[in-house]
């Protein structure tokens, strides 16, 4: 039976979403109805997608009884809210990253999703690519031996972008850049807390945060070296280096390689008549099918990314943004 979706946000990610699940039989999934606050675009958005109902706020699309699931992609200072509603209407979450704006929200939703029994999951795509499955299996066996080491760095030129530098909209290289790398390295050295955070950054003129970098100490002798920057284009590399060897990911946030010693590893994404936005969006059908999968089996979190997870990486975003002096309203909320 298909998954029945709708979509809250009628922006680029989205589109870019849509596009890739689409490259599915509807058999498995299907989009049902998309929600905006601008008519024209919501209008527009529904048209090319061709999505029957087209919905102008957020409370009709909740209500709809022919959506199982909805698929979050509005502005990140809009996502604790639209997500609330949406579990409150007894609809599975699956939300774009980051999952809201720092740990309060993100631990509150999650006591949500779970008092109702409802799946739940931030939208970090990377982990649900063939790349990083392949990487998890080799440091699991033990390849490359006892992995020490990870560095990654994120970067691209965006100060153009309002929504990159807006307070009003949860900007900053941080929450929207920041969090790949962030996910990257607690990838790597999954299951294990940090000990110690070292954190050096700078804002820009509107008050956020325009790049960022941190050095994350592990027990063990592990360690951890990402920085993000939303001024210049970086490396945009993932390495994982081990006692016996080194994995690399070209464009870490998306790989369709993975670079191992002796060989190189590459995969094909689904091919769509259809234009993306951004790099490697045909991979977005990953999550949305490991999604459908968690959901046929009766669970409300995906092992790829769980809720803990999500939970730890907010903490992450919290601590990088409070050295470099970033503050959002949303920090002083109480539940």
């Amino acid at each position: 039976m298909a998954l029945k979706w709708g979509v809250a946000g009628a922006g680029r990610i989205s589109h870019d979403f849509v596009t890739a699940v689409q490259t599915f039989p509807e058999t498995d999934h299907k989009f049902f109805a998309v929600a905006g606050r601008n008519k024209e675009n919501v209008e527009k958005f529904a048209k090319e997608h061709n999505i029957p109902k087209p919905y102008y706020d957020y409370l009709h699309l909740a209500e709809d009884t022919d959506v199982d699931i909805v698929y979050i992609g509005n502005l990140n200072t809009q996502h604790f809210e639209c997500t609330k509603l949406m579990l409150e209407h007894g609809k599975h979450v699956l939300c774009e990253k980051p999952f809201t704006m720092n740990e309060k929200q993100t631990s509150r939703l999650v006591t949500i999703a779970r008092e109702k029994k409802l799946f739940l999951m931030e939208a970090v795509w990377s982990r649900c690519f063939p790349a990083y499955l392949e990487a998890r299996k080799i440091i699991d066996s033990g390849a490359i031996g006892d992995v020490l080491f990870a560095s990654v760095h994120f970067g691209h030129a965006l100060q153009h972008v309002d929504r990159l530098r807006s307070m009003d909209m949860g900007g900053g290289a941080i929450l929207d850049l920041g969090i790949y790398i962030l996910q990257f390295q607690q990838y790597v050295f999954r299951g294990l807390k940090p000990i110690k955070i070292a954190v050096n950054g700078h804002k820009n003129s509107w008050g956020t945060d325009e790049s960022a970098g941190a050095v994350i100490t592990y027990p063990g002798g592990k360690m951890a070296v990402v920085s993000t920057s939303a001024r210049v284009t970086l490396p945009n590399e993932g390495i994982i280096v081990g006692t016996k060897g080194t994995l690399k990911l070209p464009t870490f946030w998306c790989p369709t390689k993975l670079i191992t010693a002796d060989k190189t590893l590459e995969w094909s994404l689904p091919e769509s008549a259809v234009p993306f936005f951004h790099t490697n969006s045909a991979g977005l059908s990953y999550q949305a099918e490991e999604v459908r999968q968690c959901i046929k089996r009766g669970e409300i979190e995906c092992k790829h990314m769980t809720h803990e997870e999500s939970i730890e990486l907010a903490r992450l975003m919290d601590t990088m943004r409070k050295e470099v002096g970033v503050i959002f309203p949303e920090d002083s909320q109480e539940f």
